[in-house]
């Protein structure tokens, strides 16, 4: 139940608002080679749709500012393993100088009961009595819906291809919201992705 719930979170991501709160769990070590200016892009969600679309978005994103970046998404497909031998392969034929993984660690659910609004329709006719009116109400009342809350959090962890080390770590907490109607509010994702290159960027690790 939790994976389809988790799977089900990171689509919400899709289509809500607002940016992620951003915690440095590991500063930028002193031996880092940074900054770097070719980035390997890594999720490891267990959607590969999903991976794809935030691989996708961080690129995008460090496109725009300069940096050369690839999914690795787009040099797999779901039977390729998932492993540090298939990492490894990409930062060498793509010559990158860091690698960028990013997952969740963290999902907390919240689930309430709430009593929809009724829908009234009204039936008013003319009677035989003046500035009187004949009122008929009639409500549509449909069952109680679910509410649901997510807190989820996201690691993203800076890899350094010469050493093979993480160099750098952040967690993102963001909070999804479903309510009874089914509309979602909380963290896009691209919000997410340019949160964390927001905090890249404040770091140092990119090429200016």
């Amino acid at each position: 139940m939790k994976k389809i719930v988790s799977l089900v979170c990171v689509y919400l991501l899709l289509g809500a608002c607002a940016g992620p709160t951003i915690t440095r769990v590991q500063p930028l070590s002193e031996s880092a080679d940074a900054p770097y200016g070719n980035v390997l892009v890594v999720s490891l969600f267990q959607s590969f749709d999903m991976r794809r679309y935030f691989e996708q978005e961080i690129v995008k994103q460090l496109k725009a500012g300069g940096i050369d970046a690839v999914a690795s998404t787009s040099m797999m497909d779901t039977k390729t393993p998932v492993n540090r031998d298939t990492f490894l392969a990409m930062v060498k034929e793509k010559n990158s100088d860091a690698v960028l993984v990013t997952q969740l660690v963290n999902l907390d659910t919240k689930s309430k009961i709430k009593d929809r609004s009724p829908e009234a329709t009204y039936n008013i006719r003319p009677t035989y009595y003046y500035n009187v009116w004949s009122v008929e109400l009639t409500e549509y009342e449909e069952p109680p819906g679910l509410e649901l809350t997510h807190s989820l959090t996201m690691a993203t962890q800076l890899f350094s291809a010469r050493s093979q080390e993480p160099v750098w770590a952040i967690e993102s907490n963001s909070k999804l919201k479903r309510n009874v109607d089914q509309q979602t509010s909380g963290t896009t994702i691209s919000a997410e992705a340019k949160a964390i290159i927001n905090a890249m960027s404040r770091d140092g690790l990119l090429v200016r």
